[in-house]
Order: structure tokens, then C-alpha cells, then sequence
């Protein structure tokens, strides 16, 4: 189990430690995100995680640049989307404990002009199912050494239940060639269109 930190604390991804205890220069990490949905009628959940990779600016460099279950790998392969988990766990139904959704990323082969990669989950037809964040229980964001599988650090998103249908649930970015992971847990209003509009990406209406 990996260090547990609350909302807006970050921690630096410079060096893991193996279960030797010994510490190693962390060059590849996974992003796992996990859910469940409470059953509150009949329509399945479908959440979706997506990953923006940013400039200084807080916008995509372009379009190839929105990582998610239609563009699953960055241009230059350092950020992947491991497949889109289309029905989400229940909180009614056992589970093995693992990551709904998990996205890869190659912290040396991020491009230079990225210096930050946006985490975040929505709800697949959120507004004609009538979903909404509020409905989902259990959510959180872990980072795991890509190397060796042990977990670095987890955080469990309070459930203040959010109405919006987006949501940014963490930060991977680079200070001072320092690559750190920060907490955010903060919702999104209108759901994935806008958000993706608001990091720069051409989303048709």
C-alpha cells in the first residue's frame, strides 16, 4: 500500500522504493483509477478515464494530444490508455481489487513541451441516464511504478457528491525536472465535452 494523501497534497515521483527497501529513479508509472457505482435505477454506468497532456498555457497541444478510449496513445507513445472498462463495479456485487481503468505514461519519453498530464474520469451519457458523480461511491487515483507494480501513493475522492459528470481526479507534472503527482478531486461542469474544450481540444458540438 502506497502512501495515502488527501485532496490538493502532492508528492514527488523522483524515486520509489522496492520491497527490498532500496530506492530506484522512477522512469514509468501507471495511473490507476477504480469506482463503484450505487444502484439507483437500471441503466448501467459507463466511466470513462481520459488523460491531457498540457503546456505551460494549461492547453493540448493539439488534438493527438487527449488521450482516451477513441485515441488511445500519445503521438510519441509516453502517454497510453490500457482500454476502456465499459461496465463499472456496483456497490452491491463483489469485485476482485483491481483498477477499473489505468493509464501508462513514460516519464522520459514525455515531450518536452508537456510539462503537465490532467487525470480525469466522466460518465458515458451522463445527462440521458441522469448520472452524475454524486452516484458513485469509492473513487480514487493511485500511481503504481510501472516497473515492479508496488503502489507510490493513493488518493480516495471524499464523496461530497459532486452533481457535475466530469470530473479531474489528479495531476501528473514536471517542476524544476521534477515530476510530481498532486490530488485534485474537483468536478467539472457540462461533462467531457466542455472539459476537453476548456484544455484546448476541438470537440464538435
Amino acid at each position: 500500500m502506497g502512501v495515502s494523501i488527501r485532496k490538493g497534497q502532492r508528492i514527488s515521483l523522483r524515486k520509489a522504493s522496492s520491497d527490498s527497501g532500496s530506492s530506484t529513479v522512477l522512469t514509468k508509472i501507471k495511473i490507476g483509477l477504480g469506482w463503484k457505482a450505487r444502484i439507483t435505477s437500471g441503466d448501467s454506468f459507463d466511466l470513462d478515464a481520459t488523460a491531457f497532456m498540457l503546456q505551460s498555457n494549461g492547453k493540448v497541444p493539439d488534438d493527438r494530444y487527449f488521450i482516451f478510449y477513441g485515441q488511445m496513445k500519445s503521438p510519441s507513445g509516453s502517454v497510453e490508455h490500457m482500454g476502456d472498462e465499459r461496465e463499472g463495479n456496483t456497490a452491491d456485487i463483489a469485485y476482485e481489487d483491481e483498477d477499473e481503468e489505468e493509464i501508462y505514461i513514460d516519464l522520459t519519453a514525455v515531450p518536452h513541451f508537456v510539462n503537465k498530464v490532467a487525470i480525469c474520469v466522466s460518465i458515458h451519457e451522463a445527462s440521458q441516464k441522469n448520472q452524475n458523480f454524486g452516484m458513485v461511491e469509492d473513487a480514487y487515483v493511485r500511481v503504481v511504478n510501472a516497473e515492479d507494480e508496488i503502489e507510490i501513493a493513493r488518493y480516495d475522492l471524499s464523496e461530497d457528491a459532486s452533481i457535475e459528470t466530469a470530473m479531474i481526479f489528479a495531476e501528473v507534472y514536471n517542476k524544476n525536472n521534477e515530476w510530481r503527482f498532486r490530488a485534485i478531486g474537483q468536478g467539472f461542469a457540462g461533462g467531457l465535452g466542455p472539459l476537453a474544450r476548456h484544455y484546448g481540444v476541438d470537440v464538435e458540438e
